[in-house]
């Protein structure tokens, strides 16, 4: 690899990740969705607390991670990439900058005006720095069995639902 693809290499990593709004992330066992902040030349994430995304196994400081960016537009993937973790500390100068900018992409917080407060006390805020990108296609296939969640489906609906919805609302 040259000096050259290894710039093209960063770029593409930097610009994909920097537009999708999610990415897979893998520590130690299988890959979870995430959304991020690209922040200062890496992934910035926060997480592991009541009412964030919980991280997958092994993401800890010093600790290698597997991250693949997605299309924001059709959700395939266009680059997949090596990072290394680092924590950062709460209410350092980095972990400030960074929640700065997470705090303006976070939806739906139920505690907007304290969130950060909680992130601090409960969450941790967690760097995903770059260190290869790979280009090479996996050999198989990526498919993966959906991993356990307290999510639920919507109940049935009523038996009477169809008939209300499809009755003609008055002669012509």
């Amino acid at each position: 690899m040259t000096a050259g693809d290894a710039l093209l290499g960063r770029a593409l990593v930097e610009e994909a990740t920097k537009k999708s709004g999610l990415v897979w992330v893998r520590g130690s066992g299988p890959a979870r969705a995430l959304w991020h902040v690209w922040h200062e030349g890496a992934a910035v994430l926060v997480g592991d607390g009541p009412g964030e995304q919980p991280f997958p196994e092994g993401l800890v400081a010093g600790a290698p991670a597997e991250v693949t960016v997605r299309s924001k537009d059709k959700g395939g993937r266009i680059v997949a990439w090596t990072a290394v973790v680092a924590v950062l500390e709460p209410h350092s100068e980095e972990w400030e900058a960074a929640v700065a900018d997470l705090k303006g992409k976070r939806l739906n917080a139920p505690d907007a005006e304290r969130m950060t407060e909680r992130w601090a006390r409960e969450c941790r805020v967690v760097r995903l720095v770059p260190e290869a990108p790979r280009t090479e296609l996996p050999d198989g296939s990526l498919a993966a069995v959906p991993l356990p969640t307290a999510a639920t489906t919507r109940r049935t609906a009523p038996a009477a639902l169809p008939r209300l919805l499809l009755k003609r609302r008055g002669r012509r």
